[in-house]
């Protein structure tokens, strides 16, 4: 049953590999944009974390310098409890002073630790930033080529032969003919319309010349 479930699991796992190649194909911006949006969880989950160590940080830094602050004053109290030779209070506060030293002591490596763990994790964080910058660029050049090929495809199909209907022009031929075309029936009518005009001018002046001469 065991083996079963785990060919199933492949086989699951290979079919949807293979679904993301294939989209990946058919539109690599798409997926690119995918990819983009996860790391930018990722960054985001990296900086929570990083925001995280700095308060920790804090913590570390504020229980050391109590460590610190409290083991100074033990040993002080120590030192009048010897002078007044209370024993018990001496013993008692000399006690205490070991165990704030050696606490301040832990805590300043922990200290140490954490600001070096710090230091990695901007270090990190700041490789992260960089390389999901140099994505967003990357897909700025990727869809400013895709954007190309799609307009050069687009005036491609406008101004070559349309060689599916066997056309002898392409598309902007026709329509330059069309154009002249229409612009000689206009001239046509133009003259047309100017001729008539002459013409009856002129045969109203002959009549006018004519009746003059009677």
């Amino acid at each position: 049953m065991t083996n079963f479930l785990t060919r199933l699991k492949d086989m699951i796992s290979a079919d949807l590999h293979q679904a993301l190649d294939q989209k990946e194909k058919q539109n690599p911006i798409s997926m690119l944009n995918h990819y983009l949006r996860q790391c930018e969880k990722e960054t985001e989950k990296v900086k929570t974390l990083i925001e995280r160590q700095y308060a920790l940080q804090e913590q570390f830094s504020k229980e050391h310098q109590e460590a610190i602050e409290l083991a100074a004053k033990r040993k002080y109290q120590a030192e009048i409890a010897a002078k007044a030779e209370e024993t018990a209070l001496h013993e008692f506060a000399e006690a205490e002073h070991r165990q704030y030293a050696e606490r301040a002591e832990h805590l300043s490596k922990a200290l140490e630790q954490t600001k070096n763990q710090l230091e990695e994790l901007e270090r990190k964080y700041t490789e992260m930033k960089h390389k999901l910058k140099d994505m967003h660029i990357r897909r700025l050049e990727l869809m400013g080529r895709e954007n190309v090929t799609r307009a050069q495809h687009r005036m491609n199909q406008v101004l070559e032969t349309n060689t599916a209907t066997n056309k002898p022009f392409s598309r902007f031929q026709e329509i330059e003919i069309y154009l002249d075309r229409l612009e000689d029936q206009v001239n046509r009518s133009y003259y047309h319309s100017t001729i008539d005009g002459r013409i009856a001018e002129l045969e109203k002046e002959m009549k006018i010349a004519e009746t003059k001469s009677i």
